[in-house]
């Protein structure tokens, strides 16, 4: 199923300030695909527009076949949960407070939680194996724990799509490799998922496509093994050869 279609888009801000344009992209379910590009390129604004947290300045966005701009808020949320870069307002929270949040499109602002609710973050506790950590205040938690609970209430959330902007920056080894085999598993279950990311190497392992960024480029698409035997991603992100293998 297409989840997301991209045509003939433009980014920036100010209104003319263009980073990047002519973005032509797709994704379908049981994709993961990585976003990547040098820092200042426009990944971050990029995830921004496609969400609608930021106007685009022109082109089609469109979420399961719809206009992005002919959706109401509820209705995207329904569709797509992002996990941004950054630490919630409060760490005072629990962790299935947090997670609970991601059911907010469902439950309303008063976050009366019903049957159905309360399975759905079950199930992404489960999924994303922070069982043990189910009690525990978010301040309690590592920044691996924090992001593992993070993308959980983005399962919570129960959307097609789920988009993470550098969900393993800050993260040790270990960590780094923890979340992209469960993001990974959440794909292979039948959800699309776009991460930005730096992990060039340990993303490659993961991802299905890279979509690249270059300053006053057109985006390089292709498959991560692909591109970097032929050397396209080294050239395209300005990597020293044998770097990337």
């Amino acid at each position: 199923m297409m989840l997301l279609e991209i045509d003939d888009l433009a980014i920036g801000y100010g209104g003319d300030k263009i980073l990047s344009k002519n973005i032509n992209l797709s994704i379908e379910s049981g994709q993961l695909v990585g976003l990547v590009g040098q820092n200042g390129v426009g990944k971050s604004t990029f995830i921004r527009t496609i969400c609608g947290l930021q106007a685009r300045i022109s082109g089609e966005i469109l979420l399961l076949g719809k206009e992005i701009d002919s959706q109401n808020p509820k209705s995207i949320a329904t569709q797509i949960s992002v996990v941004l870069t950054g630490r919630p307002d409060s760490l005072n929270l629990s962790v299935i407070e947090l997670i609970a949040l991601g059911r907010h499109p469902y439950s309303g602002w008063f976050g009366k939680l019903k049957k159905e609710d309360k399975e759905k973050i079950d199930q992404a506790i489960t999924q994303m194996e922070i069982n043990y950590l189910a009690k525990k205040r978010l301040f309690e938690l590592s920044d691996g724990q924090l992001q593992k609970v993070m993308i959980a209430r983005a399962l919570a959330q129960d959307t097609d799509l789920i988009i993470l902007d550098e969900p393993t920056s800050h993260l040790d080894l270990k960590n780094k490799i923890e979340v992209l085999d469960l993001l990974r598993k959440i794909a292979t279950r039948g959800k699309g998922v776009l991460i930005s990311t730096h992990e060039i190497q340990l993303s490659s392992k993961a991802c299905d496509l890279f979509w690249c960024m270059d300053f006053g480029k057109e985006m390089l698409i292709g498959h991560p093994k692909t591109l970097i035997d032929e050397g396209a991603l080294q050239h395209y992100l300005h990597i020293p050869k044998g770097i990337l293998k």
